[in-house]
C-alpha cells in the first residue's frame, strides 16, 4: 500500500515544503552544497552517516561504474590520518544498480571499535571516498536525534499557542475554534470533490493538532498512529523521552491527546475525523493544496459565505455520522491505544485529564463496527490514505486498554474494568489478524500496526500470569512477527543495499525504518540476536547506505533533503541544508519513477535548489528515484508517521 494516492497527480505541485528556525538545540550543521559531492564519479562509498555503534555489525557499500575485485580500501581515521583496518574488496559483485552503476559490494569493518571519527577510501579504478562518520556508544550517536524529531513536530504545530521560537511559527486557523460540520464529502476518482458540502452543526473547537504533512489539513487517520508511536515511546524511554527531557515526548504526546479529545464528543458519541480539505472541485471550491503560503495566511484571507477560498479561511469538519454510529474499527483501534496510553503515562501526573482519557478510550472501542466492514474510513478522499487492514489496530487499542486497566486506581463509571476483558480482545483480534486476508502482506507502518501490537500484547500476556483460554499464545505472536521479518530478509537478499522492502512498494522510509524496530522487538521478545545485523542493516540504509548516499531525515548526516515539499520550511527556512531548517523532519526518499510525472512549479515557492536540476538523477535505479526538489512530493514531503517511527527507534537505541 502507498501513501502516494493521497496526492493525485493534477494537484501535486500544490504539496508542501517545511524547514524550520534551530533555537536552543545542539546540532553539527554540514557546510555542504547540494550539488557539490554528487557533480561527477565512477565510484562513491555508502556508509550510515550518522556512525556506527561500538560494538555492532558495520557495513558499507561500494557503488562503482564496473569491476573493484581486487582493489583495497581502509578505514581511515579522520584526524589523524591513521589506518584502523584495512582489507580487499571482494570478488563477487552484491549486484546491479542501474545500467551505469553496474557493480557493488560490501565492505565490511566490524573489528572496528575504537570511538572516534572515520572515513572510508578505496584505492582502486575508479577510486571513492566515503563522508565521514563515527563509531561511538548509542547514546553519543541517537540521543541528538530525538530533540531533532521533536522540533519538527513543534513545527507542525497548529492553533493559538505555538512555538513562535521554531521557524518563527505563528498561531494560525484561529477559525478551527469555531468550526462548523459537515457531513462526509463525495469525490469522484480523480478525487475531484462533488456537488457542495452540507452543513450539519457546530460550531465546535478543534483547534490544535498537528499540520498532517507538508500541507495544513489535519487527520485523525494519521494523528491517531502519530500519537500512539509517540505515547509508546515516552512509556517506554522515560529517561530520554519522558517529562523535562531534551525531547520531552509526553508532553507533546499530550498535546496531540489534547487535539483527539476535542475530536471526540463524548456526550452525544460523535466522532470527528478530519478538519480542512485537501481538494476542492479547483473552481468554485478550492481547497488548502490550492495555495502556497504560511498557515497565518490563512487566518488573513477575505472571504465570505460563496467564495472559493471561504472552506480555506473556514475549514470544514467532518464527522463520521450522528452521535453513536458505530466508528471504521481502524480508527476505534487507533485511538483507544491513544487514550489507553494516556491513562498509563498521566494517571499519577494529573489523574482527571487520564480519567478522561480512559473514558473515551473505552467508549470508542465499544463502538467499533467490526462486522460488515467494508471500504474503512480513513480522509476525504480515501484515497489520501488507501487503508485496508484493521484487526491489527483492534489488537493494539485492546493492549493498550488492558495496560491501563491493569494499572489499577480506576475511575468510577467506566464500561469495563477487568483488565482481563482487553486482553481476550487483544487475543481475539491479533487471532482475526493472523489469520485473516492481510496477515504477511505488510509490516510496522501506518498502514499496519501488527508488528508493535503484537509486541505490546506478547508482554501483557506475561504480565497477566499467561492465563488460559486466550485465541493466540505467546509463540504464535512471536511467530507471526517472524514471518514479517522472514520475508524481509528474503527481500533483502536480491537488494544490492540489502533493503528488506520494495522500492516500488510505496512508503519506502518507514518501512526501513519500521522493519530496525521490528528486528529489535523480535530480539527482545525472543532473546535472541537473530535479526540483529538485519535490523542494523536497515537503519543504516534510512541513513545513507544506500545509492542516493542520502539520509532521509533532515539534519542528520552529512546529506539530507534541503529542498522539503513544506510551505513552512520552503518559505521560513534556508534552501541549502543551513539554518535554518525542519529538524527531524522524515521524508519518504526513493519513489516509484512514474509518480514524478507532471510535476510542476506553484506560484509562491520559492525555487529550491535555487539552481533548478537533479542532483541524484545518475541513481535513479530499480524502477525508483529521488528527487531533492520543492516540486517532488514522491521523494521529500515531510509526515508526521514517517518521523513518528524515528522516536522509538532512537529511543531504543540511544
Amino acid at each position: 500500500m502507498s501513501r502516494f494516492f493521497r496526492r493525485p497527480a493534477l494537484l501535486a505541485a500544490a504539496l508542501i515544503l517545511l524547514v524550520l528556525t534551530l533555537v536552543g538545540v545542539s546540532v553539527v550543521y554540514p557546510l555542504l552544497a547540494h550539488n557539490a559531492v554528487y557533480a561527477s564519479g565512477q565510484a562513491y562509498v555508502r556508509v550510515n552517516q550518522i556512525g556506527y555503534i561500538t560494538g555492532e555489525p558495520k557495513h558499507a557499500t561500494l557503488l562503482a561504474t564496473g569491476s573493484e575485485s581486487g582493489a583495497t580500501f581502509a578505514v581511515v581515521a579522520a584526524g589523524s590520518g591513521k589506518i584502523a583496518f584495512s582489507g580487499i574488496v571482494g570478488a563477487t559483485s552484491n549486484g546491479k544498480w542501474n545500467s551505469t552503476f553496474t557493480m557493488t559490494y560490501l565492505l565490511d569493518f566490524s573489528s572496528v571499535t575504537t570511538t572516534g571519527s572515520y572515513y572510508i577510501r578505496v584505492s582502486g579504478h575508479p577510486a571513492a571516498t566515503s563522508p565521514v562518520f563515527r563509531i561511538d556508544t548509542c547514546a553519543h550517536l541517537y540521543s541528538s536525534l530525538l530533540a531533532n524529531a521533536l522540533f519538527f513536530y513543534q513545527a507542525q504545530q497548529d492553533g493559538p499557542d505555538v512555538n513562535s521560537s521554531v521557524m518563527n511559527r505563528q498561531p494560525s486557523h484561529l477559525t478551527d475554534e469555531r468550526a462548523s460540520i459537515y457531513a462526509t464529502p463525495t469525490y469522484d476518482s480523480n478525487d475531484v470533490l462533488q456537488g457542495q458540502l452540507l452543513r450539519v452543526g457546530g460550531p465546535i473547537d478543534v483547534s490544535g493538532g498537528w499540520f498532517d504533512a507538508g500541507d495544513y489539513v489535519k487527520f485523525v487517520e494519521t494523528a491517531s498512529y502519530t500519537d500512539a508511536i509517540m505515547l509508546f515511546a515516552a512509556r517506554q524511554y522515560p529517561t530520554l523521552t519522558g517529562a523535562g527531557t531534551n525531547a520531552d515526548f509526553s508532553a507533546e504526546g499530550r498535546y496531540g491527546l489534547d487535539w483527539l479529545q476535542k475530536m471526540w464528543d463524548g456526550k452525544s458519541k460523535t466522532l470527528y475525523y478530519q478538519v480542512g480539505i485537501g481538494d476542492g472541485n479547483g473552481t468554485t471550491i478550492l481547497g488548502d493544496h490550492d495555495f502556497w503560503r504560511l498557515p497565518q495566511a490563512d487566518d488573513q484571507m477575505n472571504v465570505k459565505p460563496g467564495d472559493p477560498a471561504y472552506f480555506v479561511k473556514y475549514r470544514p469538519v467532518f464527522r463520521v455520522g450522528p452521535g453513536g454510529s458505530p466508528i471504521s474499527p481502524n480508527l476505534a483501534g487507533r485511538l483507544a491505544a491513544d487514550f489507553g496510553l494516556c491513562y498509563q503515562l498521566y494517571a499519577q501526573s494529573d489523574p482527571a485529564y487520564a480519567a478522561k482519557c480512559l473514558a473515551s478510550g473505552e467508549a470508542i472501542f465499544d463502538l467499533a463496527q467490526t462486522t460488515n466492514v467494508g471500504q474503512l474510513l480513513t480522509t476525504a478522499p480515501y484515497d489520501y490514505y488507501p487503508e485496508t487492514e484493521w484487526r491489527d489496530d483492534m489488537e493494539l487499542g485492546a493492549t493498550e486498554l488492558y495496560y491501563a486497566l491493569a494499572q489499577g486506581g480506576l475511575p468510577g463509571g467506566l464500561p469495563h474494568t477487568d483488565p482481563l476483558y482487553y486482553l481476550g480482545q487483544a487475543a481475539h483480534w491479533a487471532h482475526a489478524y493472523i489469520t485473516g486476508p492481510n496477515d504477511g502482506a505488510d509490516t510496522l507502518n501506518l498502514y499496519d500496526v501488527s508488528g508493535l501490537a503484537h509486541y505490546e500484547l506478547y508482554r501483557a500476556i506475561a504480565r497477566a500470569g499467561h492465563p488460559g483460554g486466550l485465541e493466540v499464545t505467546q509463540a504464535q505472536l512471536l511467530g507471526d512477527l517472524g514471518n514479517q521479518l522472514a520475508g524481509a530478509v528474503a527481500q533483502a537478499k536480491h537488494d544490492p543495499f540489502s533493503l528488506g522492502f520494495g522500492y516500488t512498494n510505496g512508503d519506502v522510509m518507514p518501512h526501513a525504518l519500521g522493519l530496525a524496530l521490528e528486528a529489535g522487538f523480535y530480539d527482545q521478545l525472543a532473546s535472541t540476536e537473530t535479526y540483529a545485523t538485519f535490523g542494523a542493516t536497515q537503519r543504516d540504509w534510512a541513513l545513507g547506505d544506500n545509492a542516493w548516499g542520502s539520509t532521509f531525515i533532515v539534519g542528520a548526516g552529512s546529506v539530507f533533503p534541503h529542498c522539503m515539499q513544506s510551505q513552512i520550511a520552503n518559505l521560513s527556512g534556508s534552501l541549502d541544508g543551513t539554518p535554518p531548517i525542519m529538524l527531524g523532519a522524515t521524508t519518504d526518499g526513493p519513489s516509484d519513477t512514474g509518480n514524478f510525472a507532471g510535476l510542476g512549479f506553484q506560484s509562491g515557492m520559492r525555487k529550491c535548489p535555487p539552481g533548478g536540476g537533479d542532483a541524484f538523477r545518475q541513481f535513479t535505479g530499480k524502477g525508483v528515484r529521488y528527487l531533492d526538489n520543492v516540486i517532488a512530493w514522491p521523494s521529500v514531503e515531510p509526515a508526521d508517521d514517517y518521523t513518528s517511527l524515528t522516536i522509538v527507534l532512537f529511543a531504543s537505541l540511544a
